[in-house]
């Protein structure tokens, strides 16, 4: 099983400022004073190794978009942000207008930042290709049609090509697609929101965006734990700091970097992927974000138990289970 990140911004796109990219040349400049380079592999080692990951690096801006691939023919995806514009574009390249495709999407939710990247996505104009989108939610069709009806949106829903199907889903009852098991959870959000747990070749990946975790619930820690139980990987939305969650934030359906420790430590997840990136924050604040994540896991860390691998997602991460990062 691999998954790769198209995006991971929470609640509405963000794009690198000029002021940004000036910041990071300079920084990078100052780093290469008085080195030579010996061609673009020397180069790109100077950037791999020696400068900070935030200065060589960014963690994007669309919003939440996470592939699933289990080997299978068809594709899966959670969510349809504004991410996977990239992903269609993407699809286009590999198989242009003329080789059908089969995908398969579990929504998460529908606010706008999780939908909005539909009327963008190359595939649904396709005559041929089929869309499932799988969903918990009474009537998701309505939300996608009114965001491409007037005055919205130039281009109607009824112009798709595309075989577009919606699929309901129910809480706790595996369905079966895309070589995989998934089986839905309801979570903590507005509106109400699911996470996904998807099986496949003996891995298993749990999608959790935009949910908040009440501490003093027990009987919900413990549904939680029980869905992330010994999952490879959790993709967890870690949008607020604990201080935000549990003041000025508290209700607003996300959680936190510290409670997705807490959670993945006993549920004895082997690796924790943070998401939903709050979208006033740049690449040095996250990675600072990260570095007190670790330690934090550090100290949380049960003794004689193996450590629980953390990382922060970015646009175009994959990870393969359970191997390392190949981005």
């Amino acid at each position: 099983m691999k998954v790769k990140i198209w995006g991971c911004r929470g609640s509405l796109p963000v794009a690198m400022t000029s002021a940004a990219v000036r910041e990071k040349i300079k920084r990078a400049v100052q780093a290469a004073q008085g080195r030579t380079f010996d061609g673009e592999a020397d180069l790109d080692r100077f950037l791999d190794q020696d400068l900070p990951w935030p200065v060589a690096n960014t963690y994007g801006g669309s919003t939440a978009c996470i592939e699933v691939d289990t080997g299978d023919a068809d594709y899966i995806l959670c969510d349809l942000g504004s991410g996977v514009r990239e992903f269609g574009v993407r699809m286009m390249v590999e198989h242009g207008p003329t080789k059908p495709q089969t995908y398969h999407v579990f929504l998460s939710h529908l606010h706008w930042d999780h939908i909005m990247g539909f009327p963008f996505f190359p595939p649904a104009f396709i005559p041929g290709n089929t869309i499932r989108i799988y969903s918990c939610h009474p009537d998701p069709e309505a939300s996608f049609r009114k965001q491409q009806s007037e005055p919205n949106f130039p281009v109607d829903f009824s112009v798709l090509g595309a075989d577009i199907q919606f699929v309901p889903m129910t809480p706790g009852e595996p369905v079966s697609a895309g070589g995989a098991t998934v089986t839905a959870k309801l979570q903590n959000h507005a509106g109400d929101s699911y996470g996904y747990r998807f099986e496949s070749g003996g891995r298993s990946f749990v999608y959790a965006t935009d949910s908040e975790h009440k501490q003093k619930n027990a009987e919900e820690t413990q549904a939680v734990v029980a869905f992330f139980k010994d999952a490879d990987l959790v993709a967890f939305d870690a949008q607020y700091s604990l201080a935000e969650a549990v003041s000025l934030k508290e209700d607003w359906g996300h959680s936190s970097n510290v409670i997705g420790v807490e959670l993945c430590l006993e549920a004895r997840v082997k690796h924790l992927l943070m998401i939903h990136h709050e979208p006033v924050l740049g690449d040095e604040a996250l990675y600072r974000i990260l570095e007190e994540t670790l330690r934090y896991e550090e100290l949380m860390r049960p003794e004689g138990a193996a450590p629980l691998r953390i990382s922060s997602a970015f646009d175009g991460m994959v990870l393969s289970l359970p191997e390392e990062s190949d981005g």
